[in-house]
């Protein structure tokens, strides 16, 4: 039967655009430039609540198994969460400038976080501190482990470098054209990395070849994510062009490229996607999609806020905000969450 891609549940969330999005077994958590989280529970289909800790935009958001939750921000902080309850039980100092990107080992006992101080850091998430600093000759703006744990990349504009776990070191350099957007390892020795071109690349971890290249948009390429159903490896892509594409990828042709399983266009400008997978419905293959678009992005024109009736641009991004801190309604809802979060600090 043909895959389709439909829209289920749609939300104005956030005052401004979507800068990162996580998925787990039951939920979807965005995270936004306008400073907040918001929670959706998709077994409900409805929204959860908005998690408020950081000041600045969210940066990273990432889950690991279903009782946690790590995120990182403009204000140098990484947030562990309980999932639960929805508690911040721990917030790491973790960057003198942004946290840029974090990326939890398979094993759950440790973290890398990149940010603007040009260094790569680990985290001992056992104990809730610092493990080890590296020194970056540069800002890195993604880390990311490979799913065996084996290894972990970090991407310096159009550079991945690919370190290998047990000697810390390099043991190889992809370069690319163009500014890396995204990467996915679709298995533990093979990448997908998204530039800011229409262009998707397959490349060897080992050998740093690039296996394949094909056209997959119209505009630069913003997310890749994959996942593997029914005996397929599929590889989804969001583009600035609005459009979500899923492909279905044959692991044992990687040279040829990989066909078109079906497009949607959301007519919104894309920023970032994540997939969450029904595991109850394996049938139903047009619900698997949980895709978070922004109307609002970089240096594109005014957008229609429907949710407020506001018509603004990218510019007025700060007087959103401080509209957004002085709406009487959400004041009253921000103000006793904060108490109640210095009470626990203190007893705890």
């Amino acid at each position: 039967q043909p895959w389709t891609v439909a829209p289920d549940f749609t939300h104005h969330a956030h005052s401004a655009s979507l800068s990162a999005v996580a998925v787990n077994s039951r939920y979807v958590v965005t995270g936004s430039r306008d400073e907040t989280i918001q929670i959706y529970d998709m077994k409900k289909k409805i929204e959860h609540g908005a998690l408020l800790q950081h000041n600045g935009t969210i940066t990273c958001l990432e889950f690991y198994g279903t009782a946690h939750l790590l995120s990182g921000a403009e204000d140098g902080l990484i947030c562990i969460w309980n999932t639960k309850r929805w508690e911040c039980l721990k917030s790491i100092k973790a960057h003198k400038g942004h946290v840029t990107s974090l990326s939890i080992h398979p094993s759950g006992k440790l973290a890398l976080s990149v940010g603007t101080d040009k260094t790569l850091r680990t985290w001992n998430l056992v104990e809730g501190r610092s493990a080890f600093i590296k020194n970056l000759k540069q800002n890195a703006h993604i880390i990311k482990w490979s799913p065996d744990g084996e290894k972990y990349v970090t991407v310096i504009t159009n550079k991945v470098d690919i370190y290998k776990l047990d000697t810390a070191s390099i043991t190889g350099t992809i370069t690319t054209e163009k500014r890396i957007s995204s990467l996915r390892f679709i298995t533990d020795s093979i990448l997908a990395i998204a530039g800011d071109d229409e262009i998707i690349r397959f490349y060897s971890c080992d050998s740093q070849k690039c296996l394949c290249e094909f056209k997959a948009h119209e505009n630069r390429i913003k997310d890749i994510y994959s996942f593997e159903r029914e005996g397929k490896h599929v590889i989804v892509t969001a583009s600035s062009d609005g459009y979500i594409k899923m492909w279905n990828l044959d692991l044992n042709k990687i040279k040829g490229v990989p066909s078109l399983l079906c497009e949607v266009n959301t007519k919104a400008r894309l920023t970032c996607l994540a997939v969450w997978l029904d595991q109850a419905s394996e049938i139903k293959e047009n619900s698997d999609k949980a895709a978070t678009s922004s109307q609002v992005n970089e240096d594109e024109k005014s957008s229609i806020l429907r949710k407020n009736k506001l018509c603004r641009t990218d510019k007025s991004d700060k007087t959103a905000k401080r509209k957004r801190k002085v709406a009487p309604e959400k004041q009253k809802l921000a103000a006793p969450l904060q108490k109640k979060k210095k009470k626990r600090n203190s007893s705890a």
